[in-house]
């Protein structure tokens, strides 16, 4: 028996390694893409060579000077701009939504937060359309104010914080009232305290779907020196028709901001996931 659950645990341990491949195969393509040269590229297509012969740096050097023409440091500074702007709006007021939802008693509060849910079911397409002519209306078009503000809120971050919130007890609270502490006295010095986790996992959440945001840049600006970074690299391909090396080279430096977020709050990430689940009321 114990011989067959050995073998068991091989077999699942080597799907998942086929599986975890298959979804870092790509993200080692680029890499691996963007410090070749271009024949070395083209060459290695056909007989899906990874490893560059020899490794050059002359894709990122390319993307990181031309900047008369792809003002790639502009972009990026865009993208770090309003993914930190929206991020600390989402947390402040989906922070204050949530201990509303969960710790404040009013009328119609879990009909209104249900209602609230169900918008999560709408496709976020659907919005583009009424979003724009707000947008035109308030002459936003093409400035900081059209990429940060309609992104203010989230009805996932509600959700996620409001779950959070109901496991902390309720006695911690009380002797917080019994202090002196009113409502945001509890909010600041009880309910914040203990939810590092999940605001983390929502603060990275967030900074990853806006730096990743192609739709709303696209749609609500028109000029390069309001372009997001996902948007330049689509114009970089464009102009360049295809040139794998710098369109993999311009990808990767996108990626790294990413990546180094999550490695340094991973930890929290899976802890507040955990966590959230565990209210039950």
């Amino acid at each position: 028996m114990a011989r067959f659950l050995g073998q068991t645990q091989i077999v699942l341990h080597a799907i998942l390694l086929l599986i975890a491949f298959l979804f870092v195969a790509p993200l080692i393509w680029m890499v691996t893409t963007s410090l070749k040269a271009p024949e070395d590229i083209i060459n290695g297509l056909g007989a899906m060579r990874w490893l560059p012969h020899p490794a050059t740096l002359a894709n990122f050097h390319q993307v990181l000077t031309n900047v008369q023409e792809f003002p790639v440091w502009r972009w990026t500074g865009n993208s770090l701009f309003i993914s930190l702007a929206t991020t600390l709006l989402i947390v402040v007021v989906d922070s204050l939504a949530a201990f509303s939802y969960s710790r404040l008693s009013w009328k119609g509060r879990d009909k209104i937060f249900a209602m609230l849910v169900a918008t999560m079911m709408v496709p976020g397409q659907v919005l583009l359309i009424p979003t724009y002519l707000l947008i035109r209306n308030l002459q936003w078009f093409d400035t900081y104010w059209a990429l940060i503000i309609p992104a203010a809120s989230s009805a996932f971050g509600v959700f996620l914080l409001r779950q959070f919130f109901m496991t902390i007890p309720k006695e911690l609270e009380e002797a917080a009232r019994l202090d002196g502490c009113g409502p945001l006295g509890v909010f600041r010095h009880v309910i914040l305290p203990l939810s590092k986790p999940a605001i983390a996992t929502l603060a990275i959440f967030t900074f990853m779907g806006t730096w990743n945001a192609f739709e709303g840049p696209l749609i609500f600006t028109n000029s390069q020196e309001m372009r997001t970074l996902p948007i330049g690299i689509t114009i970089f391909q464009g102009h360049y028709n295809a040139e794998y090396g710098p369109l993999m080279a311009a990808a990767t430096l996108a990626a790294i901001p990413i990546l180094i977020a999550f490695l340094m709050f991973q930890k929290h990430i899976i802890k507040g996931i955990s966590l959230t689940g565990l209210a039950g009321r």
